[in-house]
């Protein structure tokens, strides 16, 4: 059995969780990025006795439209895997239920899922840490289990929440280059979608943008963002959803 990671991770957070999980199988993994410019990804070779961790972010509640895109072209040869969904503290709505939804469409058996928090990707306060200390011992242990499943004849699918049709996504600003950028071009080379030309690497193309907040987290000068003010309303939005400590839902 080969262990796969399948992840759109634009800040990090999703590749850690799933990193985790991992860890907790015992097993070396081999990681397919679909958070990467088109022409760069390499879609895995799967095997039907091979487990996969497929691991999405939760953007307004959903998958962010490109991840379901790219996921959509891997052919799992009807391989098992385990669905996770990362959300930054405030809930994953519908999202849990739309990669379980994709994975099974396209041919993966999901025998497990996991709702998991991290750092809210755009307002870095909340969920500030996770995945902490007690979050990396459930999930390594989640792992072990769902390693267990997964050696065993048990391919059940479990119940997550969730609701059909999916929750209408919500509008996220598009960040741009502030005061201090000196136009390296870094967010503008590592952009999975293009929206940031190179030539002037402080613009957006808010057409193409989908707000990861890539940009964000790479930029070398910390001058990416997206602006004071929609910085306040945002925190101030997710002041009361984000006040208490969500933990973990794990799924088997």
């Amino acid at each position: 059995m080969k262990l796969h990671q399948i992840i759109f991770s634009p800040t990090g957070g999703t590749r850690r969780v799933s990193e985790i999980l991992c860890k907790g199988m015992g097993k070396e993994s081999v990681v397919t990025d679909l958070c990467v410019k088109a022409a760069d990804i390499q879609l895995p070779d799967i095997h039907e006795d091979d487990l996969a961790v497929i691991a999405m972010p939760v953007f307004a509640g959903r998958v962010p439209a490109l991840a379901v895109e790219r996921l959509r072209r891997v052919n799992p040869h009807g391989a098992k895997c385990v669905v996770v969904a990362v959300y930054g503290n405030r809930a994953y709505d519908d999202a849990l239920l739309e990669i379980q939804d994709v994975a099974s469409e396209i041919g993966f058996r999901v025998i497990a899922a996991v709702g998991a928090v991290a750092e809210h990707s755009i307002i870095r306060i909340y969920g500030k840490g996770r995945p902490d200390a007690d979050d990396e011992q459930m999930l390594r242990q989640f792992g072990a289990d769902i390693l267990r499943k997964a050696e065993g004849s048990d391919c059940s699918m479990p119940q997550v929440p969730g609701n059909r049709p999916y929750k209408k996504g919500g509008k996220v600003p598009h960040p741009k280059g502030r005061r201090g950028c000196n136009r390296c071009g870094v967010c503008a080379r590592q952009c999975p979608t293009d929206a940031i030309p190179l030539s002037d690497p402080k613009k957006v193309d808010a057409a193409k943008c989908i707000s990861c907040m890539k940009c964000v987290s790479v930029c070398p000068t910390g001058s990416r963002s997206i602006g004071v003010v929609m910085n306040f309303l945002a925190t101030q939005g997710l002041k009361k959803p984000c006040a208490t400590r969500k933990e973990n839902e794990l799924y088997l």
